[in-house]
């Protein structure tokens, strides 16, 4: 008889999973949320709701009754709006390009699972919002990082550096431009070398443009970031991804939207039949109000968020032992603190002792370390406020300790 005890079942996830980097962002503010005291900036996200029009848009569907599934790729009014859209900012496409996804998380997630195999080398410019790097290794892909340099004049691409990385048989290069954390924009120049060599190489691009709106350095006449949409031929490896969360204040929405090249629409389709089978119809209606008659609220937003810009890096060029560069695009100033070797933990304590929320730089990966990101969607009241609250903690970090 074997009085042995059965074995423990493992219970936990592959090991994929298991590898993958915890939000620090979110560990930062798990220490604060709830506290009605705490001043918080370490989310991505405007601090305005989404306009009337638009909601009114989604409560007008719901009233209507249209709260069944519908198509995968979404309603035609919307892929025909975002076709559309995309085409008056870019080169014309039409709707067969267009995929609608459940938010611009879900695009990216879709995008990778559609194009990226277990071992694939996939490149990313870092630093970087971390679900960006994440993606490619829960489905087992090795990433490899190539970091911006941040000096005097900002983050700066060492371009050759990066091309030695796109090495033949590397599968995907993700870049997202306008960047966050950094605010970084990509030139056109060096887009169109990036593009001819990964169109050499047979390397796909995916572009993560959500920011491509909140664009400062274009003037007049340029409505949007420097795309490799401006540049691509109908048969490039090019798939861009875009969401409605932060040019248009709708990030509790969920949606977004996909151009990509026809020959993958199908399989994406059945991707997105296994992830989410499709986006509420409620939510799409707010999505063509947004996208038709919502080019106001764009400018407004960009307008706003240029002068909050402005105004937190002012106030924090004037604080000893801040080095910061003015960003291009985005909606985030990332910043280093003299004397600060663990970003996560420095966070922490600004939670405590000044009750000031904002994310660690390491958070972005280590190429972020010493750095911190502040979100500069918020009213300027509340930006004077922060900087004061940083001021508190930095010299309450200068105090020695007993």
């Amino acid at each position: 008889m074997n009085d042995r005890a059965p074995a423990m079942p493992d219970l936990h996830a592959r090991n994929a999973v298991r590898a993958l980097v915890a939000s620090q962002i979110r560990e930062v503010a798990n220490a604060g949320l709830g506290e009605p005291d705490i001043l918080a900036f370490w989310f991505g996200e405007p601090d305005e709701v989404t306009p009337a029009f638009i909601r009114q848009a989604g409560i007008d569907s719901l009233h209507a009754g249209e709260t069944f599934y519908t198509l995968n790729f979404g309603i035609p009014e919307l892929r025909e709006a975002i076709a559309q859209y995309v085409s008056t900012l870019h080169r014309p496409i039409d709707d067969k390009k267009v995929a609608v996804t459940a938010s611009g998380m879900s695009a990216l997630m879709l995008t990778v699972e559609a194009l990226v195999n277990p071992g694939d080398r996939v490149v990313c410019v870092t630093p970087l919002w971390p679900n960006l790097t994440e993606i490619p290794k829960i489905l087992g892909a090795e990433v490899v990082r190539v970091a911006l340099r941040f000096g005097p004049a900002g983050w700066a691409l060492d371009l050759d550096r990066l091309l030695d990385a796109l090495v033949p048989g590397t599968r995907a290069l993700i870049v997202n431009s306008p960047n966050n954390p950094t605010g970084w924009t990509l030139e056109r120049e060096a887009q169109a070398a990036i593009l001819a060599h990964c169109r050499r190489h047979g390397i796909w691009i995916v572009a993560d443009d959500v920011y491509e709106r909140l664009y400062y350095d274009g003037g007049r006449k340029m409505k949007c970031a420097p795309s490799f949409l401006d540049l691509a031929a109908p048969n490039d490896r090019l798939v861009s991804t875009n969401s409605f969360s932060k040019a248009w204040l709708m990030t509790g929405w969920r949606l977004g939207w996909i151009v990509a090249p026809p020959e993958l629409m199908p399989d994406l389709g059945k991707l997105i039949e296994y992830n989410t089978s499709c986006s509420p119809v409620f939510v799409q209606r707010a999505g063509v109000v947004a996208i038709t008659q919502g080019e106001a609220t764009v400018a407004h937003t960009l307008a706003r968020f240029r002068s909050a810009r402005d105004l937190l890096v002012r106030e924090l060029r004037a604080i000893e032992g801040i080095e910061i560069a003015s960003p291009r695009g985005a909606m985030y100033v990332f910043f280093r603190v003299a004397g600060v070797g663990d970003s996560l933990d420095f966070c922490k304590r600004l939670v405590r002792e000044a009750r000031l929320g904002l994310a660690p730089g390491s958070a972005f990966g280590p190429e972020g370390q010493g750095f911190v990101r502040w979100c500069f969607a918020a009213s300027e009241e509340r930006l004077i406020e922060g900087v004061q609250r940083l001021r508190t903690g930095l010299s309450a970090s200068a105090r020695p300790r007993p």
